[in-house]
């Protein structure tokens, strides 16, 4: 994958980005919200491929961890076991009751000093101490030190998203990350980065965009070697070893990897296209299209062909052009073995054997197997002639009729010289 799709798969879905947040002694991921169209994604046992040069410190801090949890109902379980067989012998923490105020008492952790006004909160809190995790998920085995974060994590399995926007109606497994995306709306950016003075809206979003500086990537994939800078990033690396693809699209079918990537690929059979540009109005599915459209406006081609020397605004589009020149055909059809320079080509291509024709018309129904098509074809319905003759204004629906046009005024005059070029002669 090219740097810079990686760069808007895991800094920029900095919206469709997820950011590493420590969880007192488990990994859970919320969203960056900084333009990315990736929904929120809860941790996996991917991160126990994580190799040792990953340190993730718990926090005995973290909301949910003491307070929020010891009220469960589980910790009520844990209570009766505790005044049944005593404190733990392997652990290094005890309570110790004594007075902070008269009439009050308060639970003391001997290991960190943290005090507690009831015990069950303490007993809890040992739990970072001693290792222990005593909720087990009986879906995948993944095991947990309250019950609380038993319970966010069953939402993977669950697909249950409890908390929702009342803005834009988007939907959150995890109150913190609701609180984190309705900054979005607000403008809130309340982190910003000391380095280059970008802001987030997420302190988890400025520590990952902080690496970018400085280079670090924690998270290494001990099937490849290959390091990352985020724990999300990581979590997408590894679904392309396990070849996990759990969100399917209703329409036809399709898989893939991230939410955020089946709500883009969707767009493609609603035809919505929410990013706009504002200098002439064309309209986008995807924001990555939009900046590269913003290009043709200021001209910008950075990347320029070493050999032909033409020079192009995108790294990839540049990377499919050499092909050109190397012959280098990458794509295959399993089916009859045709080969392809470009994935995009070889999908349409696919589409020839399984005879899905997946863009359809609102307004006659006739489908087909690829947008432009599409496009071309509501032009009939639209009577729009984007295509005009420089010579004698001629309007055309389609480019393909202005080139055979075309040949009209250039064999004309090509006519002419031949026998200006005859008389001349005489």
């Amino acid at each position: 994958m090219i740097k810079e799709e990686q760069e808007e798969l895991c800094t920029s879905r900095e919206g469709e980005q997820l950011v590493l947040k420590v969880e007192t002694d488990t990994v859970m991921l919320t969203p960056a919200y900084e333009e990315s169209d990736h929904s929120e994604a809860e941790p996996t046992s991917d991160h126990q491929l994580l190799s040792n040069n990953s340190h993730v410190a718990e926090s005995p801090d973290q909301k949910g961890g003491e307070h929020g949890d010891s009220g469960s109902a589980g910790d009520g379980e844990q209570k009766k076991k505790k005044r049944h067989h005593g404190q733990n012998k392997n652990s290094s923490s005890s309570d110790i009751q004594h007075n902070t105020h008269p009439g009050e008492t308060s639970f003391s952790c001997d290991t960190c000093g943290r005090t507690f006004k009831f015990k069950s909160y303490l007993n809890s809190h040992l739990r970072i101490h001693t290792g222990e995790k005593p909720y087990s998920c009986k879906t995948c085995g993944k095991d947990f030190r309250t019950l609380s974060q038993l319970t966010i994590h069953m939402r993977v399995h669950t697909g249950e998203r409890p908390y929702s926007c009342q803005t834009c109606g988007k939907v959150f497994s995890r109150q913190e990350n609701l609180t984190v995306h309705m900054r979005i709306h607000k403008g809130e950016k309340l982190y910003s980065c000391k380095t280059c003075g970008k802001t987030f809206s997420s302190s988890g979003g400025l520590k990952n965009h902080t690496r970018s500086h400085t280079g670090e990537k924690p998270f290494t994939c001990r099937i490849c070697g290959q390091a990352v800078g985020s724990h999300a990033a990581f979590i997408y690396h590894m679904r392309t070893h396990t070849g996990e693809k759990q969100f399917a699209c209703n329409t036809c079918g399709k898989t893939f990897r991230w939410r955020g990537d089946l709500k883009k690929h969707t767009r493609s059979h609603t035809g919505e296209k929410p990013y706009s540009c504002q200098k002439c109005g064309k309209a986008f599915s995807q924001s990555v299209n939009l900046r590269t459209h913003m290009k043709t406006h200021t001209g910008e081609k950075p990347f320029t062909c070493k050999t032909c020397g033409k020079a192009f605004s995108r790294h990839e589009t540049m990377t499919v052009h050499m092909r050109i020149h190397t012959g280098e055909k990458p794509f295959t059809c399993k089916t009859c073995g045709k080969a392809f320079s470009r994935h995009e080509t070889m999908t349409v291509h696919m589409r020839t054997h399984t005879g899905e024709k997946p863009y359809s018309c609102k307004l006659c129904g006739k489908t087909f197997t690829q947008t432009c098509n599409l496009t071309n074809h509501m032009r009939i319905h639209t009577g729009e002639k984007a295509y005009s003759c420089k010579t004698c204004l001629k309007t055309f629906r389609y480019c393909g009729d202005l080139k055979k046009h075309t040949r009209i005024h250039t064999e004309t005059v090509y006519l002419q010289n031949m026998w200006e070029d005859f008389y001349s002669n005489q």
